[in-house]
């Protein structure tokens, strides 16, 4: 039996990402472990597009991964890791990165994937040097007056769930007292 007609079977003749069932072809899950026997997976023009092409990624196409990501096939679990990961930024991803499970060996397939996608990326770093991530915790360690409104927040303010600024590696977004603020890393410790 062929390849095709192997993920053909398995994936029920549907992309095993999204669930579409036009236009299918056969996928190689880049940076696999040779010793994996299953590292292609059937995915629609749609995916593979939006997976080759970062500019082109709809974040909304991809909320079907709240179903794939379950998958038992690796190499699909591998793929939507990936995704989410690309998307976190964007809130929703990151919750479901916080529920994914993946085997040991999964996952260090899942990462190897991961740097050639990052190369260029901004990477946020607290007072200390430590990488942030959105959805991490920080703490801030100094009073900061809150532009445009009387508000101080406090030293030792705990600020959960950050988001990050893909424009500036200075600044992250937390919530202090209610109020979404913009704040510069320097003056941020992550807990």
């Amino acid at each position: 039996m062929s390849l095709e007609n192997e993920l053909q079977q398995r994936s029920d003749n549907k992309c095993e990402l999204c669930g579409s069932g036009e236009n299918l072809s056969v996928y190689e899950v880049p940076n696999s472990p040779t010793d994996v026997a299953d590292t292609s997976i059937l995915i629609c023009e749609t995916c593979k597009e939006q997976i080759e092409d970062p500019e082109k990624v709809d974040p909304n196409h991809w909320r079907c991964l709240n179903d794939s990501m379950w998958s038992t096939v690796p190499a699909v679990q591998v793929m939507a890791w990936r995704m989410l990961n690309r998307l976190k930024a964007e809130g929703w991803p990151q919750d479901l990165l916080d529920m994914m499970y993946l085997e040991n060996e999964t996952k260090e397939w899942a990462k190897a994937g991961l740097t050639e996608n990052t190369g260029k990326a901004i990477i946020h770093r607290d007072s200390n040097g430590n990488i942030l991530e959105a959805g991490d915790s920080v703490v801030l360690i100094k009073d900061l007056k809150v532009k445009g409104s009387s508000m101080v927040a406090k030293q030792g303010t705990a600020v959960r769930r950050i988001s990050l600024d893909h424009e500036n590696e200075k600044y992250i977004e937390g919530k202090v007292d209610g109020q979404q603020i913009v704040i510069i890393t320097d003056f941020v410790k992550k807990i």
